[in-house]
């Protein structure tokens, strides 16, 4: 792939079943996540939803093609006291990796964060994912004492 055919772009509504490919990919390798193709059509579904203010997913696309995404969120972080960012679900499509479309894709999600006021960004990353983790480091993200928890809130 070279270079010029690489473009990122805000994602659209009708790329929705090319990104839940991407998500497929990404969740095979994350064990806290099961793949659920309607359920991930949802979310992505609420992520364009809105005027893209407060969040975003940018696709990597070659020749028109789907074969990356990044997706981002603004928060209210208290410990820093502002507007920060959350990335999640950097993946870039099996064939396409390692051709420099991911880091074009975590660049595109710093000038957008730039754009929207946040000067701080988050991520989760899988501690079983040594790719991803190296990537980031090689990136110059920290590692921090946080763990991440969840519940899922019901009739308790």
């Amino acid at each position: 792939m070279k270079e010029t055919s690489l473009e990122i772009r805000n994602a659209t509504p009708d790329d929705i079943p090319f990104l839940v490919n991407l998500l497929e990919q990404l969740f095979s390798i994350e064990e806290d996540f099961l793949f659920d193709a309607d359920l991930q059509a949802r979310g992505l579904a609420l992520m364009l939803d809105g005027c893209g203010k407060h969040r975003t997913i940018l696709a990597a696309c070659d020749r028109g093609r789907v074969i990356g995404m990044v997706s981002v969120q603004t928060r209210i972080s208290t410990a820093r006291g502002k507007i920060c960012g959350i990335m999640e679900d950097l993946v870039v499509d099996l064939e396409h990796r390692g051709k420099g479309v991911g880091k074009n894709l975590i660049n595109a999600a710093y000038s957008w964060s730039r754009e929207h006021g946040i000067e701080h960004l988050w991520l989760l990353a899988d501690k079983d994912n040594r790719p991803a983790l190296q990537f980031y480091t090689d990136r110059k993200w920290d590692s921090t004492n946080l763990i991440c928890m969840t519940k899922t809130i019901g009739n308790e």
